[in-house]
C-alpha cells in the first residue's frame, strides 16, 4: 500500500497536495451538468476517492499518482451523482419522448429531423420544444440502467459488449461502441457535430462554444441536449458491422 507504513503525517500531506485536483476535476464536471448539483457534494465525493486513491495505490501500479488519482476522483464524483438522482424523472421522460420522436421521424423520413419537424410530432410549438431542450440540460449519452434488461428484454448496449466480466464503461470505450459513437457524431447535422467536437474535443464551457457558433449560451445548450437525443437514437437503433 502507498501508506502501509500507517503514517498519518504522509497521508494528510497527501490529501492536502492534491485537493486542488480535486477542485478542478469537480468543476470540469459542473460545467457539464445542471445547476441543481451542488459543487460542494462533488468536492466532498471527489476528496473521498482520493483518499480511497492514497490508500490502495502501490508504486507497482506503474503509474504516476496523479493519474490514477483523477481515476479515482472521477469515479467517487460519478457514484455520486448516481446515488442521488440528480436528474429528475419528468427531464428523462421528456427526452425519451424527444428520442422516440427522432427515432419515427428518421424512420418516415429516411434523414435526420428538423427542429421543427420534432416539435410538429410533439404536438409542441417551436417555442415550446426549444423549453423542453433547455430544461433538460445535462441529459447524458449514457445511463447506469442503461446496463440493465429493458421492458422488451432486449440490452441496450449489449452489442457493444466484448468481455461481460470486464469493466462496461472502460470496454465500451475501448471497443466497437467508441467506433460506433464516432459514426453517429458524424451523421449528426454539421452544427451540432460542430457543437459536440467544440464541447468533447476541445472541452470548452457552453458561454465560449456560443461566442464560437455565434449563438446564446442557451442556445448551445438546447442543440447539445437535442444531439445527445440524436445519438442515443442512432446507437440504439442502428446496426454495426462486426458488432455482436
Amino acid at each position: 500500500m502507498y501508506t502501509a507504513n500507517g503514517n498519518n503525517d504522509k497521508k494528510n500531506e497527501m490529501l492536502t497536495q492534491h485537493a486542488v485536483l480535486v477542485k478542478k476535476l469537480a468543476y470540469q464536471l459542473k460545467a457539464k451538468l445542471p445547476p441543481s448539483v451542488e459543487l460542494d457534494d462533488l468536492i466532498q465525493a471527489g476528496m473521498m476517492g482520493l483518499l480511497d486513491a492514497i490508500n490502495r495505490y502501490e508504486d507497482t501500479h506503474g503509474a504516476q499518482f496523479e493519474t490514477y488519482a483523477a481515476q479515482r476522483i472521477r469515479g467517487s464524483m460519478l457514484d455520486e451523482l448516481r446515488s442521488s438522482d440528480w436528474l429528475p424523472r419528468s427531464v428523462r421522460k421528456n427526452m425519451r419522448d424527444v428520442e422516440t420522436a427522432i427515432s419515427q421521424l428518421e424512420q418516415s423520413l429516411g434523414k435526420p429531423p428538423t427542429e421543427s419537424e420534432v416539435a410538429k410530432k410533439l404536438q409542441l410549438t417551436l417555442e415550446n420544444y426549444y423549453v423542453m431542450l433547455g430544461d433538460c440540460s445535462g441529459h447524458q449519452l449514457l445511463y447506469y440502467e442503461d446496463f440493465h434488461e429493458s421492458e422488451s428484454g432486449e440490452h441496450f448496449l449489449d452489442r457493444f459488449k466484448t468481455d461481460s466480466s470486464s469493466d462496461p464503461i472502460k470496454g465500451l470505450l475501448a471497443g466497437d461502441f467508441r467506433n460506433a459513437l464516432i459514426s453517429a457524431i458524424d451523421a449528426l447535422p454539421e452544427r451540432e457535430k460542430v457543437l459536440m467536437g467544440l464541447y468533447y474535443e476541445q472541452e470548452l464551457n457552453l458561454k465560449e462554444i456560443g461566442a464560437v457558433m455565434n449563438v446564446s449560451e442557451s442556445r448551445v445548450c438546447q442543440l447539445h441536449s437535442q444531439a445527445v437525443a440524436r445519438l442515443r437514437v442512432n446507437l440504439k437503433e442502428k446496426s454495426w458491422t462486426g458488432v455482436v
